[in-house]
C-alpha cells in the first residue's frame, strides 16, 4: 500500500540565511566540494540544503539524499547504501570492476553492476575494497550531489565510509553533510576524527545560528501572509522561541488565522500559550483537531521515534488497516506527520515528536512500547538497538537487559564504541538492577569506555559500583583498573587514576594477567612524578607475570609499554625492535595493541626529535586505531600531529587545527593538553603574553600534578620565556626551578629539550652563572647515552647562553652555530633560526658587526613562519647596528592596505594591548606605535580601538 498525500513542509520563504545560502550554492558549483552544515534541532539545516538544491542553476543535476536515524543499528554504511539505491535504473555503464563488491549490498541495482569479485578473508581488506567500490561508482556518475543529513546519528561505519569519500572526493561530486554538534558522539567529531582537507577540494563549514529579532519579524510576516508585525511583538516572539525557526513557525501557525499578528490581541494570544512549553502546546492544538484514528497513528509514530512505513504503524496501532490508512492521511493533511520519502512517515522534527510523546500518560506510553516490542521482536532481523529502547521504555527490566546487552555487544563487535558505551551506561544507571547484573554490566562498560572518548558519566557509574559491597576482589579489581585508566587517559586525573590502578593491582591477585596490565599502565612515564626507576620496576614485574601468559594480546600490551618507557629515555635499539613488532601479522586484539604502540612511539619520538620516524608511526597508528574503533587513541595521535607540525614549522592554519581538536574532544584532558600547548607556543612566538599564559596554564601549569610530564616540562620552559620577556625575572627563575626539580626526579632528561635553554637563560640573567653551568652539566650527563637529537641541540644552545653570559662571545657563537645545524637537521626551523639569531648577536657583541645583515633574512623567515615577536627583535638589532633593510614590498606603498608592521600592530590592538605593551612586544617606541595605530584606524575605517577586528584563527 502506498500513499503520496503530504503537506509541504516549511515556511514560505527562507529568512536570515542569505550568506549561508550563497556559500552553500557556491560549494555545490565548485566540485569536488564538501560542505558541513551544523546547527541545533529546528535551526533550518534541511531547509537551507533544499533551497540551495532548488535554485535554477542546479536543477537537472543528479541529487542523492539519505538521512541517519536516531536508533541506529550496529550495521555500518546503511545511509550510504540508501543513497545509492536511488540509482536503480540509472547506473552508468562501463563501471570499474571493483564496483562488483557492491552487489551483496545493493541487489536493487542488479545486473547494472560488474560481477562480484572473489571474497577476501581480511576484514580490513574487505572494507577498503568496499569503500573503493563506492567511490568508483560515484566517480562514474560525474556531476552529482550527495546529501547525508543528521550525521550525528550515523554509525561509526558510515562515518568511516564518508570520511574515506571526502578525504579524496570524486572529481564531480558535491557532498553536503548536516549534523547537530551537541549530539555528536564521543569527542564530537562529525566524521569520527579531524577532517583532512584534500588539495583542490572546496571545503565549507556552515554553522547555523538562531535568527535575530529582524529575521524573526520577517519570517512571522511571511508565515501569516498578513500585514506588518509590530517590533515589540517580534521581540516577544524572539524571546519566547530563542530565534529557532522551527519553534517560531510552530508557534505562529498555532495562532488563529492569517493576519492575526497584525491585530492588537497578539500579545494576549501568546500569553495564553502556557510559556515556556510553546511547542508542546502548538502540537497539542494540532492534535485536538484530529479524529481518533489519526490520534492513534500519531501516538504510535511518537512512540516509534523513527520514521517507519505504514505496515509497522498499523501493527503498532492495531485494528483495521483501512482505519489506520485514513488516520495517517488525516495526520499528513493536518501537518502533524509528514511523508519523508521511501514510504516512511514521521514527524518533521524531533522536537515535534518529543512534544507529542511527552504529552502521553505514562500508562499509554508503556502500552505502546510493549506492542512495538512484540512487533519488532518478530522481525526476520530484529533491530536490537530499537528493541533495547522500547524494552526500557516499556518497563520490562528483563527484556531491557537482554536486548540492551545484545545491542551493546553487537555495537562493540562492529567497532561502534560510542553506541556500546551509551547503551551500557543506560543499563547501568537503572536503579532496578540486581547486584549481579550490575557487576557484569559495569565490567563490560569499563572495557568499552577505556577506548572511547566520553568519560564523565561512565566514571561516576563505575565509581558507584566499586563502592558497593558484595563484589569479589577479582571483579572489583578489573572494574577499578579500567576506571583508573579512564581517569588517567581521558579525564587527565593522574593522581586519582594512579591510586585506583595501584589498588586494582592488589585486588587482582587472583587474576595475574590483569594485574600485569595494571602494572604496565603504572610504568608509563608520563604519569605523575615517579622516577624512571619506579616505572621500570613496574614494567619488570608486569613482564614476569605475563611471561607464560597464552594471551598474545596481553603480552604485547605489556611489551608496548616497555618499549615506550625505554624510548622515552632515547634508547636507540627500541626503534628497530618496534619496527620488527609492526612487521609481524597480528589478530584483531593484537592490532589494537599495535595501534597503541604506534601512538606511544610517535609521541616519544616527537619529544626526542625523531620527527620523520614520529610522522611514520603517527600514520600507521591512525590507520590501526581507525580499524579497531579506538577514538581516544585517534585523538592522542591527532594531538601528537599538532606538536609535530609545530616543531617542523608547518604553522599555517595550526592554531585553527588546535582549536578544532579542542572543540572535538572537549573533556578528554590527555588530548586537550597537546592542543593547548601548541596554542601557547604559537602565542609566545607572537608576543601574546596573556593568551600564552592562559593556554600554557590549560595545557599543564594550572594543575601540574595532573599534567603529562613532558608537556609540563615544555610548558614550563615556554612560561619562563614569557616571564623573561615581561621583565619578571624572579617568576622566571621560580618556574624554571620547579620544572628542573621535577625533571630531575623523573630522571628522563630528554624531556628537557624545551625547558633547559630557557631555564639557563633565566639563571644567567639573574647572575646565577655557576648554577646555570651546573644545569648544563646535569643535562649533558642525563642525555649522554640517549639518542635524543632535539635535546642534544638544546644542550648546545644552553651552553651558548652560559658562554655569552661570561663574555665568551666567539665560543658562544660556535655553540649556537652547532645548535642551529642540529635543529635544522631534525628539522625544527623555528629553533634553528633562533639559534642562528643568537649566533649573529654573539658575533656582533664580539665586534664582528659584518654579520649583522644576516638578521634581515632571519627576520623575513620569522615573519613567514608567524613568529612576529622574533622578527621584530631581529629588526631592532639591525637598527641598532645601523643596517638599513629595504621595504618588503619595494618602493611602492601599501595604499589602503595594512603594511606587515601595521597588521602586527592591528592584531595586538584587537587583543586589547596598550601602546606601551605593543611597543614592548614589537621592540618599538611608544611614539612609533601611536603612529601605526592611527594608520590602522584610518585604513580600517574604525572610530576607536574597540572596532579593530579580531585577528584570524590561523597560525
Amino acid at each position: 500500500m502506498t500513499m503520496s498525500v503530504f503537506r509541504p513542509a516549511g515556511a514560505p520563504v527562507l529568512v536570515g540565511r542569505a550568506e549561508e545560502l550563497a556559500a552553500l550554492a557556491g560549494a555545490l558549483d565548485r566540485t569536488p566540494s564538501v560542505t558541513f552544515v551544523e546547527g541545533e534541532a529546528g535551526i533550518g539545516k534541511t531547509r537551507l540544503i533544499r533551497e540551495a538544491l532548488e535554485r535554477p542553476a542546479r536543477r537537472g543535476r543528479r541529487v542523492l539524499t539519505a538521512t541517519c536515524l536516531p536508533l541506529r543499528e550496529p550495521f555500518p554504511y546503511g545511509p550510504v547504501f540508501d543513497l545509492l539505491r536511488q540509482l536503480a535504473g540509472r547506473v552508468p555503464g562501463a563501471l570499474n570492476p571493483v564496483c562488483g563488491a557492491l552487489r551483496p549490498y545493493l541487489p536493487e541495482l542488479g545486473e547494472s553492476l560488474p560481477p562480484a569479485p572473489e571474497p577476501l578473508q581480511d576484514h580490513r581488506a574487505r572494507q577498503h575494497r568496499l569503500f573503493r567500490a563506492v567511490r568508483a561508482l560515484l566517480d562514474a556518475l560525474g556531476d552529482a550531489v550527495l546529501v547525508v543529513e543528521d550525521l550525528h546519528w550515523a554509525d561509526d561505519g558510515t562515518r568511516d565510509l564518508l570520511r574515506f569519500l571526502v578525504d579524496e572526493p570524486p572529481a564531480g561530486t558535491a557532498t553536503v553533510l548536516s549534523y547537530r554538534r551537541e549530539d555528536l558522539p564521543g569527542g564530537g567529531l562529525p566524521l569520527g576524527r579531524a577532517f583532512r582537507h584534500a588539495p583542490g577540494t572546496t571545503v565549507v563549514l556552515l554553522p547555523l545560528l538562531p535568527l535575530d529579532v529582524a529575521a524573526v519579524r520577517s519570517l512571522t510576516e511571511a508565515i501569516t501572509e498578513g500585514g506588518g508585525v509590530p517590533a515589540a511583538l517580534a521581540a516577544e516572539l524572539h524571546a519566547r522561541t530563542a530565534g529557532i525557526p522551527f519553534v517560531l513557525e510552530e508557534v505562529v501557525r498555532a495562532l488563529d488565522g492569517p493576519g492575526l499578528l497584525g491585530r492588537g490581541t497578539d500579545r494576549q494570544s501568546l500569553d495564553a500559550m502556557a510559556v515556556p512549553a510553546l511547542l508542546r502546546d502548538a502540537m497539542a492544538d494540532r492534535m485536538r483537531g484530529l479524529g481518533p484514528a489519526a490520534v492513534a497513528v500519531v501516538h504510535a509514530a511518537a512512540a516509534l521515534r523513527v520514521p517507519v512505513g505504514e505496515e509497522l504503524l498499523a501493527a503498532t496501532v492495531g485494528g483495521d488497516l483501512g482505519e489506520v490508512e485514513g488516520g495517517l492521511r488525516e495526520a499528513l493533511l493536518a501537518g502533524v506527520l509528514y511523508d519523508l520519502g521511501d514510504h516512511r512517515y514521521g514527524f518533521r522534527h524531533t522536537l515535534a515528536q518529543q512534544a507529542v510523546y511527552e504529552a502521553l500518560p505514562g500508562v499509554d506510553r508503556r502500552r505502546l512500547h510493549r506492542g512495538i516490542l512484540t512487533v519488532l521482536s518478530a522481525a526476520e532481523r530484529p533491530p536490537t538497538v530499537q528493541l533495547a529502547y522500547h524494552a526500557r521504555q516499556s518497563g520490562d527490566l528483563k527484556a531491557w537487559l537482554d536486548y540492551g546487552g545484545a545491542a551493546a555487544r553487537g555495537a562493540r563487535d562492529m567497532g561502534d564504541t560510542a553506541t556500546a558505551v551509551e547503551l551500557l551506561e543506560g543499563l547501568l544507571s537503572d536503579p532496578r538492577l540486581h547486584p549481579g547484573d550490575r557487576a557484569g554490566l559495569a565490567t563490560e562498560l569499563s572495557r568499552a569506555a577505556v577506548i572511547g572518548l566520553a568519560h564523565r558519566r561512565a566514571t561516576a557509574l563505575l565509581r558507584r559500583v566499586i563502592r558497593d559491597g558484595g563484589l569479589p576482589d577479582a571483579v572489583r579489581g578489573e572494574i577499578r583498573l579500567n576506571l583508573g585508566l579512564l581517569l588517567n587517559n581521558q579525564a587527565g586525573a593522574y593522581e586519582a587514576g594512579r591510586r585506583d590502578t595501584e589498588t586494582a593491582v592488589g585486588e587482582l591477585h587472583e587474576r595475574p594477567a590483569l594485574a600485569a596490565r595494571g602494572m604496565a599502565a603504572l610504568a608509563m612515564p608520563s604519569w605523575g612524578e615517579d622516577s624512571y626507576a619506579v616505572h621500570h620496576d613496574w614494567i619488570t614485574r608486569a613482564e614476569r607475570l605475563v611471561a607464560d601468559e597464552p594471551d598474545g594480546a596481553l603480552r604485547l600490551a605489556v611489551r608496548v609499554n616497555h618499549l615506550a618507557l625505554r624510548l622515552s629515555r632515547g634508547e636507540h635499539a627500541v626503534l628497530a625492535e618496534a619496527e620488527a613488532e609492526l612487521a609481524t601479522g597480528r589478530g584483531t586484539a593484537e592490532r589494537l595493541q599495535l595501534a597503541r604502540l604506534c601512538g606511544n612511539l610517535a609521541e616519544a619520538a616527537a619529544w626526542l626529535g625523531h620527527f620523520s620516524r614520529a610522522e611514520r608511526f603517527r600514520g600507521q597508528g591512525m590507520r590501526l586505531a581507525e580499524e579497531c574503533g579506538a577514538p581516544f587513541l585517534q585523538g592522542i595521535i591527532d594531538g601528537t600531529a599538532l606538536r609535530l607540525a609545530w616543531h617542523t614549522g608547518r604553522w599555517e592554519g595550526l592554531a585553527e587545527r588546535a582549536r578544532h581538536l579542542l572543540d572535538m574532544v572537549e573533556g578528554a584532558s590527555g588530548i586537550a593538553a597537546d592542543a593547548h600547548l601548541v596554542l601557547g607556543l604559537l602565542a609566545v612566538a607572537r608576543g601574546e603574553w596573556e593568551e600564552a599564559t592562559a593556554e600554557l596554564g590549560a595545557a599543564a601549569l594550572d594543575d601540574p600534578a595532573n599534567a603529562p610530564a613532558p608537556i609540563l616540562a615544555a610548558a614550563s620552559g615556554a612560561m619562563a620565556r614569557v616571564h623573561l620577556a615581561r621583565g619578571a625575572l624572579a617568576e622566571a627563575c621560580a618556574e624554571s626551578g620547579r620544572a628542573l626539580e621535577r625533571l630531575g626526579r623523573k630522571d628522563i632528561w630528554a624531556w628537557g629539550a624545551a625547558l633547559v635553554p630557557m631555564a639557563v637563560a633565566a639563571l644567567v640573567r639573574d647572575g646565577q652563572h655557576a648554577r646555570a653551568h651546573a644545569v648544563c652539566a646535569e643535562f649533558a650527563e642525563g642525555i649522554a647515552a640517549a639518542d635524543a637529537p632535539q635535546a642534544t641541540a638544546a644542550l648546545r644552545a644552553a651552553q651558548g647562553t652560559v658562554a655569552t653570559a661570561t663574555g665568551r662571545h666567539l665560543e658562544a657563537a660556535a655553540h649556537f652555530e652547532a645548535a642551529g645545524e642540529l635543529y635544522a637537521a631534525l628539522p625544527h626551523p623555528y629553533a634553528a633560526d633562533r639559534a642562528a639569531e643568537a649566533r649573529v648577536r654573539c658575533l656582533v657583541a664580539a665586534g664582528q658587526t659584518g654579520a649583522a645583515p644576516e638578521l634581515a633574512a632571519l627576520a623575513d623567515r620569522f615573519t613567514a613562519l608567524g613568529a612576529t615577536r622574533d622578527a621584530a627583535r631581529c629588526r631592532r638589532v639591525l637598527r641598532g647596528c645601523g643596517v638599513v633593510t629595504p621595504s618588503r614590498r619595494g618602493r611602492r606603498g601599501y595604499g589602503s592596505e595594512l603594511s606587515p608592521r601595521e597588521a602586527e600592530v592591528a592584531r595586538l590592538v584587537a587583543l586589547g594591548r596598550t601602546n606601551r605593551e605593543i611597543a614592548a612586544v614589537l621592540f618599538l617606541s611608544p611614539r612609533t606605535v601611536e603612529q601605526h595605530v592611527a594608520k590602522v584606524l584610518r585604513k580600517l575605517g574604525a572610530a576607536s580601538r574597540e572596532e579593530v577586528p579580531a585577528p584570524s584563527t590561523g597560525a
